[in-house]
């Protein structure tokens, strides 16, 4: 809901049923912190599915923990429900801590196949990608250029010219290395091509103990314990 963009993905969607099965795309969306709670997560689901035009969903997931206002156990037990109904086939968390991810562990019954979250050289997340890791849950990273900041770092640039290749592969590349699911994204058809190009050659030793100096906690986006909270 948040990036207004649903209804758009859904005319997409409708555009290329011709030509694209259904099964060929996987479709993931959000649910905002404002609809927060049990039946508002209900209602937040259909308003998406509305919007998208669609009868089941591939990816759920709840966007912001809100910590302060307690209500992300109960809205989880709403997409327990929605998978149970076979309304989405899998369902997740965004921007959830480690001591949120532990409780919702604890009490969930069906257990999150992922948590996304910001993740680059600046904040590298190493503690809870190793929780992940031990609960077999999918680390998949936002804002793996630092929103375009780590383009210019020194480091980056250098390590870019020793392998010939530009600052945003040599940083997907670093997140693909880290074991993450790498999201990115561009309004240039040649960035995104090049983007792409990650699979045939791989950052040496060097490059990666230069990339973890970088490690200071850094955040490009909201903290993830204090948004949301009501004013």
């Amino acid at each position: 809901m948040y990036y207004k963009n649903e209804q758009a993905v859904g005319e997409g969607i409708a555009r290329a049923s011709a030509t694209v099965p259904r099964e060929a795309l996987f479709i993931t969306t959000k649910l905002w912190h404002t609809d927060l709670g049990y039946d508002a997560a209900l209602r937040g689901f259909d308003t998406s599915m509305k919007l998208l035009g669609l009868d089941v969903l591939d990816l759920y997931l709840i966007h912001w923990p809100v910590p302060s206002r307690g209500l992300y156990l109960e809205t989880w037990r709403a997409l327990e429900r929605l998978h149970a109904e076979k309304r989405v086939r899998a369902i997740g968390v965004s921007n959830f801590t480690r001591p949120c991810l532990e409780h919702l562990l604890q009490e969930a019954e069906v257990k999150p196949v992922l948590n996304q979250i910001e993740l680059h050289p600046w904040l590298p997340q190493a503690d809870l990608r190793a929780l992940h890791q031990a609960q077999g849950l999918v680390t998949q990273s936002w804002s793996s250029l630092a929103q375009g900041q780590l383009l210019t770092e020194p480091t980056v640039q250098r390590i870019a010219e020793r392998r010939g290749k530009s600052p945003a592969q040599v940083l997907l590349r670093w997140g693909l290395e880290q074991g993450n699911a790498v999201l990115f994204r561009s309004i240039v058809p040649e960035r995104l091509a090049s983007n792409q190009q990650l699979f045939d050659w791989e950052l040496s030793t060097q490059d990666l103990q230069e990339l973890a100096a970088l490690a200071c906690d850094k955040r490009m986006g909201p903290d993830p314990d204090v948004y949301g909270r009501p004013k």
